[in-house]
């Protein structure tokens, strides 16, 4: 029986190859898709997934693959080897005498537990673990993984601050401390880029700040925010500011910050500051006031779109125009209005949009992204939406205020209520704002919700009593923010979770060029995580808020969606306890220059837009145009750049305002001496002497 099959198996070797066409990159002369079990529809889905035309000899991309990790599992497959012999020989070496019974016991439980689990993860995970620091250690266990892309259910392990592990079922000593994250949600923890902590206005500050501010972002699931440096304008001074306001937050901050610089004016010392500021200092987006004192013309404005080109920065506008405002603001308060209606009155929703075009049109001219930022009205949200439909590079972030409240409380009898609603932009009147905002959202017209939390108490908004222009405008929202957002779209059909993680949290991650060490829940990311639980609730209120401010304008609404846990930095700041912030505990986070989220379509758009000179054949400098043809006319039939002879050609005389005579033509009946027809190739015969006095048809002299 050998024999025979060692025969054959010689035979087959000699044999001629088959004359059969070989299929590329498949394999098989007669590619069929396998079947499971034989049944009609059980077509295996994957057969032919991953493969691709290649010579025969070569290897497939296919094959590449199951090769690499054929030999990463071996790889990882002999480390386990080598760790298992020093763990036994270190277990050689161990004393058992030391090991209570009590203590032998306690372990042989815990090991029961946990060989009652499905284990997947790896030798040198494990180890990992056992290794590692127990006050550092933390298992999230049991939830709903939700990123910006997918979501699934794992284990969260925590370690030094930052995510080891996220697999099912992960194995963790006895003495890691576990939060039972069961029919719960696992968020990266959200990122609030728009606030005003401590924020001048004339004589006064806001009441939050960097202290209170950050502990209510806490409370809130928030464990980044993004805050604004306004330039003193004593100084001037980019750089001096931005160090002021860094002084001003580190020693107070008790979850992780980043800073953006506010430009009011443009001029060679702006431009040296905002690239000492990128390279030097970790900025990377510069809020443009179209509000500010200092006057920003459309020259000064594409200037500085220019250099945001050039640095890789983002220019984020304040769409208001400040000219405009404060005439119509002066027409408003002579009209008799002093109230807060009359601030809604001066900022006429037309002029807002005018701006947000007027910059969209720039920075598209400069080459530039655009980031609008605080929309709060359905005008300027449908620009930036046609505006994308165009292929323009613009992103727009809403302010949370605009998706719970409108403008109808600014009417409310109290002044006290309606000038706690007093924000820049304004809130509209327009119904259903908010809905068609959060649709907007939704489809991914807009990208970010931010509080644009700047709050001031009853007797700093009492400075403009008697005038609405004195008002200090800022409310609250950077506690409320996540939970609006959650109970307004996620709740209502419109956003499903990975988006609403996209909103509150990855996108500003991208924006300021952070992710993934931000807003993703992976292996390697800070360990800033919030346990959700999407059904829980809690009623608005000013009474239990933890920050400063002695109002809350989504006082008494109910919100369901709360942050029951939240992680800062490996550390839980909010359980069933409350808040355990500690000040001083936040860092400073710099953001790199050129972020992909806003740079990789310009990039691509600046190659397929590139202008490009048109190659001309040259004109000798000798040339000049014949006598006979004063135009410069050309014949298209000819060679480029070769004239006409001046009798090929009619040219119509010029009229008394300079212009050609186009009611003059070259055709003639009588065949004009001298003169040819421009389309006869027959030369013109001479005149036969005859001349015709009469038109065909006879001359009439009578009236009819």
């Amino acid at each position: 029986m050998s024999e025979a099959s060692d025969s054959s198996s010689k035979s087959s070797a000699n044999a001629t190859p088959s004359t059969e066409p070989i299929w590329l990159g498949i394999g098989s002369p007669r590619p069929q898709p396998r079947v499971k079990q034989n049944a009609m529809f059980g077509h295996v889905v994957d057969a032919f997934d991953e493969k691709s035309i290649v010579k025969i000899g070569e290897i497939t991309p296919y094959e590449k693959k199951k090769r690499a990790q054929e030999e990463l599992q071996k790889a990882a497959e002999a480390a386990a080897a080598a760790a298992a012999a020093v763990d036994a020989e270190e277990d050689k070496a161990d004393d058992e005498s030391n090991v209570s019974p009590e203590e032998h016991s306690a372990s042989e439980d815990v090991k029961v537990d946990y060989e009652a689990q499905i284990v997947t993860d790896s030798s040198a995970a494990e180890r990992l673990i056992l290794g590692s620091n127990a006050e550092s250690r933390l298992l999230i266990k049991g939830g709903k993984v939700v990123n910006d892309d997918h979501s699934f259910d794992a284990d969260v392990y925590i370690e030094d601050g930052q995510i080891k592990l996220v697999q099912p079922n992960i194995q963790v000593p006895p003495d890691t401390k576990i939060i039972d994250a069961s029919s719960k949600l696992v968020l990266p923890g959200g990122i609030d880029a728009s606030t005003h902590l401590q924020r001048p206005f004339r004589a006064i500050y806001s009441v939050d700040d960097f202290y209170s501010g950050t502990k209510a972002a806490l409370s809130g699931g928030t464990t980044m925010i993004v805050d604004c440096v306004e330039p003193d304008k004593s100084s001037g001074s980019l750089i001096e500011s931005f160090e002021k306001w860094r002084q001003k937050a580190d020693e107070k901050v008790c979850c992780d910050y980043s800073l953006r610089v506010v430009v009011r004016s443009w001029s060679d010392q702006v431009a040296q500051e905002m690239e000492v500021l990128t390279k030097e200092r970790g900025v990377n987006t510069y809020i443009i006031a179209l509000e500010s004192d200092e006057s920003l013309d459309d020259s000064s404005l594409y200037q500085i779109f220019k250099h945001c080109k050039r640095l890789g920065v983002v220019a984020q506008i304040r769409t208001e125009n400040l000219s405009i405002y404060k005439q119509k603001a002066k027409e408003v308060f002579d009209d008799g209005i002093t109230g807060p209606e009359g601030f809604l009155y001066s900022r006429p929703e037309e002029i807002e949009a005018e701006a947000v075009n007027r910059t969209i049109a720039l920075g598209s001219q400069a080459g530039s992204p655009v980031y609008i930022t605080n929309i709060a009205n359905r005008t300027s949200a449908d620009i930036v939406e046609k505006s994308r439909r165009k292929g323009k590079c613009v992103f727009g972030e809403v302010t949370v205020a605009s998706l719970a409240v409108d403008g109808s409380h600014y009417f409310n009898k109290c002044w006290r209520h309606a000038a706690g609603y007093v924000m820049s932009s304004p809130l509209r009147t327009w119904p259903n704002t908010s809905s068609y905002l959060i649709n907007l959202l939704a489809n991914g017209d807009l990208h970010l919700v931010c509080s644009d939390h700047s709050t001031f108490n009853a007797e700093q908004k009492a400075l403009g009593k008697d005038d609405f222009r004195k008002i200090p405008p800022g409310v609250n929202g950077v506690a409320e923010r996540m939970s609006i957002v959650w109970e307004n779209a996620v709740l209502q059909g419109k956003m499903d979770p990975c988006r609403f993680v996209a909103v509150t949290s990855t996108n500003a991650a991208k924006a300021f060029n952070v992710y993934p060490r931000k807003g993703r829940i992976a292996p390697g990311s800070d360990a800033d995580i919030v346990v959700w639980d999407p059904e829980a609730s809690q009623t608005v209120s000013a009474k239990t808020q933890l920050n400063r401010c002695d109002f809350n304008i989504f006082e008494d609404l109910t919100l369901r969606g709360l942050a029951k846990h939240v992680i800062c930095r490996g550390r839980i700041v909010v359980d069933d306890d409350g808040v355990h912030e500690v000040q001083g505990h936040g860092r400073f986070v710099a953001n790199p220059s050129n972020p992909e989220f806003f740079y990789r379509k310009v990039w691509f758009k600046e190659k397929a837009d590139q202008i490009r000179a048109v190659d001309r054949d040259l004109i000798d400098d000798g040339f000049q145009t014949p006598a006979g043809n004063a135009g410069g006319y050309f014949d298209s039939r000819s060679p480029c750049g070769t004239p006409l002879a001046s009798g090929d050609i009619y040219s119509r005389p010029p009229t008394k305002s300079g212009g050609r005579n186009m009611q003059d033509s070259s055709f003639s009946l009588s065949g004009m001496a001298n003169i040819e027809q421009v389309d006869d190739p027959i030369t013109a015969k001479k005149s036969c002497g005859y001349r015709i006095n009469q038109p065909p048809g006879g001359r009439t002299t009578q009236l009819w």
